[in-house]
């Protein structure tokens, strides 16, 4: 069977806990949750959550762990502190926490950023990957770089990797 073949037998909708990481959103201002719970939500996906975080690692880390912990949550989306300012943490935060990388979510993000800001990409520290079962996307907080990772790479795979990572898993 290939990955054709896998996207067809994939229908689960995918239960999501949106965070976004930034010491100036507020729930009024918070665009890029806003925009990702949209976006899951016209493809099908739950939206469990959207809460607002501040660029402390500790703080993200410490979320990430417990929400990662819930039956009810099949992923965790995280946006913003990606870049390379003093205050970004948020891939040092969840880097250390992936049991399972997925080193090609950020490529092909930065490729695709590639196309469309320029060599500007090379600053972006998008990352994926697995832990408890879950999947993790960690993506810039831009409203635009939002809308490239959930268009061409989030959504297109989300449950085609919950079937994978589940497919082994006995009922």
């Amino acid at each position: 069977m290939g990955h054709k073949d896998h996207k067809e037998e994939a229908k689960a909708k995918a239960r999501c806990f949106i965070i976004t990481v930034s010491d100036t959103r507020t729930p009024e201002t918070d665009t890029s949750g806003k925009l990702i719970g949209e976006k899951l939500r016209e493809a099908g996906h739950v939206v469990v959550s959207i809460v607002i975080l501040p660029d402390e690692p500790t703080v993200v880390k410490e979320k990430v762990l417990i929400e990662s912990q819930r039956t009810d949550i099949d992923a965790i989306i995280l946006n913003g502190g990606t870049g390379i300012s003093e205050r970004d943490s948020t891939f040092e935060a969840i880097e250390i926490l992936l049991k399972k990388k997925l080193p090609g979510f950020g490529e092909l993000f930065r490729y695709l950023s590639y196309n469309d800001i320029g060599s500007a990409a090379m600053m972006s520290r998008a990352t994926a990957g697995v832990r408890n079962g879950k999947l993790i996307f960690s993506i810039p907080g831009s409203t635009g770089a939002v809308s490239l990772a959930l268009e061409k790479l989030i959504i297109p795979e989300l449950s085609h990797m919950l079937w994978e990572l589940r497919k082994h898993i006995k009922a």
